[in-house]
């Protein structure tokens, strides 16, 4: 007589009760309802969005209420209709087994304010535009003059290279865009104008800037300037 394998048997019995147990908990957790929201911002800065501004878009999509099902759950639809909001750069949402719906905001970096005759807005790094907030005031140059989404690209790299040099960004405080392009600048701590000129070897030209500024600032007559051109690379010239 052929011996029972009871072994074999063990093993298929622990196979199919893990498999039992691992449907049964996956039922269960389908059918578990959304407890609570959880929104975190990553950055602490340029708070443009609240908590509730997110929670309620999130409830808006979720039917009007969070007590949904998690099988019910579309996250990736969820995250589309964040990421299309104007004011966020990108939006991560997963539920847990204890039926959090976490929600993870990275917000748009505003690096200037723009002022039409029409309208204001904030630019981010990208061009894109990010509206006013009741809940936010981002310290960054005001743009007046002739710009427009249609001629705002080349005046990116400009913008950009302010916000990111430490001393540029404390420095600069305005820009204006003439007719012909060039670009006039304002600064904090001075009257006199900065002639950037077109939006061209934009790194040469405030690296000669700031070598000037940093010589001039010793000198007492550096309050008697009107105007520090820096449209020719190989120099600076400077009107009193």
């Amino acid at each position: 007589m052929r011996r029972i394998n009871w072994h074999t048997i063990r093993l298929v019995l622990i196979i199919f009760a893990m498999i039992f147990l691992y449907s049964f908990s996956s039922k269960r957790n389908s059918q578990r309802k959304i407890s609570k929201i959880d929104i975190k911002f990553e950055s602490k800065e340029n708070m443009f969005l609240t908590h509730e501004m997110v929670n309620n878009l999130l409830i808006q999509n979720l039917g009007g209420s969070s007590r949904i099902q998690k099988d019910k759950l579309d996250l990736n639809t969820l995250e589309a209709v964040l990421d299309d909001h104007e004011m966020i750069e990108k939006a991560q949402v997963f539920s847990t087994v204890d039926g959090f719906l976490n929600t993870r905001i990275t917000q748009k970096t505003p690096i200037v304010r723009v002022i039409t005759d029409n309208e204001t807005y904030y630019l981010d790094k990208k061009g894109d535009r990010i509206p006013l907030s009741e809940n936010f005031s981002a310290r960054v140059p005001l743009v007046v003059g002739a710009i427009s989404d249609k001629n705002c690209k080349p005046y990116l790299n400009l913008f950009n290279e302010i916000k990111n040099d430490d001393f540029l960004s404390k420095n600069i405080t305005a820009a204006e865009i003439l007719p012909s392009g060039n670009v006039v600048l304002a600064n904090r701590s001075y009257d006199y104008k900065i002639v950037f000129g077109q939006p061209k070897n934009v790194e040469r030209k405030f690296k000669n800037y700031k070598a000037f500024y940093h010589h001039a600032i010793k000198d007492t007559l550096i309050k008697n300037y009107k105007e520090i051109n820096l449209m020719f690379i190989q120099q600076v010239v400077c009107k009193k």
